[in-house]
């Protein structure tokens, strides 16, 4: 969808949300491309992005321009699944060579922990408890693989069971091994999540789950948002992608946790 501002007759405020607006469609916008759709001159157009960038609305880096989610904002599943597609799919193949002699697994909804599924060896029977209607759709075929759906709400962006229903569930296991996303990985802020519906049951997986280890891409890193749900020694190990700096990659090691980059 176009955005056009005929004349500059745009209020500045209006203008800035009409780019965040184009940001968050497309999920990352050159300076070039939105002084095009916009009809801003590029100076004005690079102005307002430092403005979202100074209001933790976007994050900047070799020139383009990505949303940063927040309470009132969140990716849906159909960006997850092709931004940083090949990075993803590398963490999910390395995730599942760490499955050691659990027999008990948690999936997390998202789109990294439904590559996960689809990867899991096949031969070994397995419980699966999951929050992730896909994930149900990926396992349910495989006769070695039990799988248990959490009740409560479905959020339509995820297609990811929430709510305490959910977490009162988790409560009740005692589960080998959970593989656990986050829209935010900080060391002063921990794993965090946009939706408190969310973040209840991201924590009963946490403390249900004897070893738990994270697996999301590089730009979760150093970002954090609305709700903590755990910290980054919680987890046994942190997955993700050889695009995450060195220097982001030490801040996490620093602080006790083990990372892994694929």
């Amino acid at each position: 969808m176009t955005f056009t501002i005929e004349g500059f007759s745009a209020s500045k405020r209006e203008r800035q949300l009409v780019l965040l607006r184009l940001i968050r469609e497309r999920g990352g916008l050159e300076a070039t491309e939105a002084a095009k759709h916009t009809g801003a001159s590029l100076e004005t157009i690079r102005r307002d992005m430092r403005s979202l960038e100074e209001q933790g609305l976007i994050r900047r880096g070799h020139g383009v321009a990505h949303p940063i989610e927040s309470g009132s904002y969140e990716t849906a599943l159909a960006f997850r699944s092709t931004n940083n597609a090949d990075e993803k799919a590398r963490i999910a193949t390395h995730a599942v060579e760490h499955l050691g002699d659990a027999r008990t697994v948690f999936l997390d909804e998202g789109f990294q922990t439904q590559l996960v599924a689809a990867r899991l060896p096949e031969g070994e029977p397995l419980t699966v408890v999951t929050s992730s209607l896909p994930v149900v759709d990926i396992l349910v075929p495989r006769t070695d693989v039990q799988v248990i759906l959490l009740g409560g709400r479905v959020r339509a962006n995820t297609l990811g069971v929430v709510d305490h229903w959910a977490a009162d569930m988790l409560r009740t296991f005692n589960i080998d091994l959970a593989f656990v996303g986050a829209n935010g990985v900080s060391v002063d802020y921990g794993l965090s999540t946009p939706d408190p519906a969310v973040a209840v049951v991201k924590a009963a997986a946490v403390k249900a789950s004897r070893r738990r280890i994270f697996v999301g891409a590089h730009h979760k890193f150093s970002s954090r948002t609305f709700v903590r749900f755990a910290e980054v020694d919680d987890f046994d190990l942190l997955i993700t992608g050889r695009e995450l700096t060195s220097s982001a990659a030490n801040a996490v090691t620093s602080a006790g946790a083990h990372l892994v980059r694929v």
